[in-house]
C-alpha cells in the first residue's frame, strides 16, 4: 500500500470519527432542548401568571395609569432576562458536550496515529 493510500485512509477514519461526534453532540444537544421544554410545565406557566397577574393588581389603578409603561418596562425586563441567564446556561451546556466531543475526536485521533505507527514499524520490522 502506497504512502498516499495510507493517508487517504487515515483521512476517512477520522472523516468518520467526526460525523459520529458531530451526530452525538447533536443529540446531546436534541436532549437539552426536549428536558427544557419539559420543565415548562402548564403549571410553572400558570403559576407564573397568577403571580404576575397578583403583582399587577396589587398596584393602585392611578399608579398603573400613570407608571405602566414603566412597570410593563420592569416585567418586560425581568422576564427577559430570566429568559437570557435560561439561555446562556443552555448555550453553555451545549459548547460543552461540543468541546467534550471535539476533545474525544482528539484523543481518537491520536490514538489511530500510534496504532498506525505501531503497524508501520512492525511492518518495518517484519522486512
Amino acid at each position: 500500500m502506497s504512502r498516499f493510500e495510507a493517508l487517504q485512509r487515515r483521512v476517512n477514519k477520522r472523516e468518520k470519527l467526526l460525523e459520529g461526534r458531530y451526530q452525538q453532540a447533536v443529540e446531546r444537544k436534541n436532549e437539552l432542548k426536549a428536558s427544557w421544554r419539559e420543565a415548562w410545565t402548564p403549571g410553572r406557566i400558570v403559576i407564573a401568571g397568577l403571580v404576575s397577574g397578583f403583582v399587577m393588581g396589587r398596584a393602585e389603578p392611578v399608579k398603573i395609569a400613570v407608571k405602566s409603561g414603566n412597570l410593563m418596562q420592569i416585567v418586560t425586563l425581568l422576564s427577559g432576562l430570566f429568559a437570557g441567564t435560561s439561555a446562556q446556561e443552555a448555550a453553555q451546556s451545549a459548547d460543552k458536550a461540543a468541546g467534550q466531543a471535539g476533545h474525544a475526536a482528539r484523543e481518537a485521533g491520536h490514538a489511530a496515529d500510534s496504532a498506525q505507527a505501531a503497524v508501520q514499524t512492525g511492518e518495518r520490522d517484519a522486512a
